[in-house]
C-alpha cells in the first residue's frame, strides 16, 4: 500500500477536476502516473476506447458530479452498491471508481506490454452501469481515524506475538521508500480534500505497509531476518492481520470518498 490504487487517483483527481481546481491535463497526468496510457472502453456514445480527457468530460456531461472509490475483497464488498455484474468485475480487479450523481462506474484492467527490460503498463477502464445507492460498509472519516489508531496498536501486538522481525533488508528498504515519498512532499490527495482525509489516508497507508511487510516471506521469524517462513506461519499471520488489513482498506475508501461526502452534507 505504498501507492494509491488507480481508482483512488482517478476519483481524487476527477473530483478536483469537477471542482475546477485543476485543468483536464493536470488531472489526467496525475491519474496516469507512471503508467504509459489509460483508455476508457464502453463509454456511452462511443464504439471503441477513448482517452481519459474525453471520457471524464463525457461522464460529467452525463451527470457524474463526483467520484467514490470501492476496494472490495472476497466477502467484503467495500464501497460497492451493485448491480452484480459491476460488483463481480470490481471484485476481480479489487477496485473501482463509482460515479456520484449518475449511474456509471469505471473498473481498471491492467496490461503489461513491451520487451523484457522495457515493459510499460497500459490501463483500460471499463465503463459499466452502477446502482445508485449508498456504498457498502464505508465509515465516516472520524470513524476511520479511530479504527486506524486501534489497528496500529493491534498490528504491533500481533506482530510481537507472532515474533515477526521488525528489521532486515526487505523491511528497511520498504520503510525507507515510504519515508522518502513522504519527505518529498508528494500530494497524497488532490486539491480540494479536507486535511483530515489526507491524515486518514496517510495513516491507512502506514498500516497497510505494516501488513504487507508481515505477509512477505522475506520478513524474518524469531529475529532471523530473511529466514524461511513456513506455510503455517504465513497462514497464522494472515488470519491475525486480516481484521487490521480490513480496517486499512475501509479507511482508504473513507479518505478518497470524503470529497463526495462533503458535497452530500452541503446539499443537506
Amino acid at each position: 500500500m505504498l501507492s494509491e490504487p488507480r481508482s483512488g487517483r482517478l476519483a481524487a483527481w476527477g473530483n478536483a477536476l469537477l471542482a475546477g481546481l485543476v485543468s483536464p491535463d493536470e488531472a489526467v497526468l496525475a491519474i496516469v502516473g507512471d503508467d504509459a496510457v489509460h483508455r476508457v472502453e464502453g463509454l456511452p456514445g462511443e464504439r471503441g476506447p477513448v482517452g481519459l480527457t474525453l471520457a471524464l468530460g463525457r461522464l460529467r456531461a452525463l451527470g457524474v458530479a463526483g467520484w467514490r472509490v470501492a476496494l472490495p475483497a472476497p466477502g467484503h464488498p467495500l464501497g460497492l452498491s451493485g448491480p452484480p455484474a459491476f460488483n463481480a468485475r470490481a471484485l476481480d480487479a479489487e477496485e473501482a471508481a463509482v460515479g456520484y450523481g449518475a449511474p456509471f462506474g469505471l473498473v481498471p484492467e491492467v496490461y503489461e506490454a513491451g520487451p523484457e527490460g522495457d515493459v510499460h503498463v497500459e490501463v483500460v477502464w471499463h465503463c459499466l452501469p452502477v446502482r445508485e445507492a449508498p456504498p457498502a460498509d464505508v465509515p465516516s472519516l472520524g470513524e476511520a481515524e479511530r479504527e486506524l489508531a486501534e489497528a496500529l496498536r493491534e498490528a504491533t501486538v500481533v506482530l510481537t506475538r507472532l515474533d515477526v522481525a521488525a528489521s532486515g533488508p526487505v523491511a528497511e528498504a520498504a520503510l525507507d521508500a515510504y519515508r522518502a515519498r513522504a519527505e518529498a512532499g508528494r500530494e497524497v490527495l488532490a486539491p480540494g480534500y479536507p486535511p483530515r482525509a489526507v491524515r486518514v489516508l496517510e495513516m491507512a497507508q502506514r498500516v497497510g505497509l505494516l501488513v504487507s511487510l508481515a505477509y512477505s516471506p522475506a520478513y524474518g521469524i524469531g529475529g532471523a531476518h530473511g529466514g524461511a517462513v513456513s506455510a503455517s506461519e504465513m497462514a497464522a499471520r494472515r488470519e491475525a492481520l486480516r481484521p487490521v488489513e480490513r480496517v486499512a482498506r475501509r479507511a482508504q475508501v473513507a479518505a478518497f470518498n470524503a470529497w463526495v461526502e462533503e458535497r452530500e452534507r452541503e446539499r443537506g
